[in-house]
């Protein structure tokens, strides 16, 4: 078992940082789900869907109950941007399908999330790359135990 690092260690600055650019995406993302009209979890399922695709895996994608998933369904389904249809394999299972209106709204969201990346990582081309690749390790990395 590896000991904790005490407070003020370059870990805790690593925290630090991380928060502070998770601060800096919400507040960039929220701007741009706010000038489309759309709800931050809307806007978060929208831009996941491709494929047609199950309301179980959508719950899977946005990490949430999948009786969570009905309401914000619901309201993308309101606005015209998807469709509940039967799954031919299996008529119990309802897949999610992008409108063409939905298509745009997705493309159009996305390029948005674009900017806003652009924005906060706003680093010379091999610096990114090097923030990149680090960040995939530790993503990558097996779970520390507790």
């Amino acid at each position: 078992m590896s000991a904790v690092p005490a407070a003020g260690t370059t870990s805790r600055e690593l925290m630090d940082l991380v928060f502070g650019i998770a601060t800096r995406v919400r507040d960039g993302l929220q701007e741009a789900h706010a000038d489309l009209g759309l709800p931050p979890v809307q806007a978060q399922a929208l831009s996941t869907l491709g494929e047609p695709v199950p309301m179980r895996e959508l719950a899977n994608r946005l990490a949430c109950d999948a009786s969570n998933v009905t309401g914000i369904v619901d309201g993308l389904e309101r606005r015209g941007l998807v469709e509940r249809r039967p799954d031919p394999r299996d008529r119990r299972v309802k897949q999610l399908v992008l409108t063409p209106e939905g298509e745009r709204m997705r493309d159009t969201l996305n390029a948005r999330v674009d900017r806003v990346a652009a924005k906060v990582f706003d680093l010379p081309e091999a610096d990114r790359k090097a923030l990149r690749d680090l960040l995939a390790r530790l993503v990558d990395a097996p779970s520390p135990r507790r």
